[in-house]
């Protein structure tokens, strides 16, 4: 089973806002998911990030595969210098 860590989109019409999710890459993208690790909201001002990093760190450790927008977001975090030692 591929694992993926990826966004689902939630939200109204026009003003999304997004969850970190882990699910398995075969899942659509609203979908079935295994563990919700954050949540990301790209319309306020600045755009608010927050994700446990304890659970994120251990995904990937696992085998978890962060998608490129979710990499981005781990960079911004500081979660990726985590994932590096």
């Amino acid at each position: 089973m591929a694992v993926k860590i990826r966004l689902k989109r939630m939200g109204a019409k026009k003003a999304p806002f997004y969850r970190v999710i882990v699910a398995d890459s075969r899942s659509p993208r609203d979908g079935r998911f295994i563990d919700e690790i954050g949540y990301y909201n790209p319309t306020t001002e600045p755009a608010t990030i927050k994700i446990d990093e304890e659970k994120a760190v251990k995904w990937v450790q696992n085998g978890a595969q962060p998608t490129d927008i979710v990499k981005k977001l781990f960079t911004r975090t500081g979660i990726n210098e985590k994932l590096a030692k």
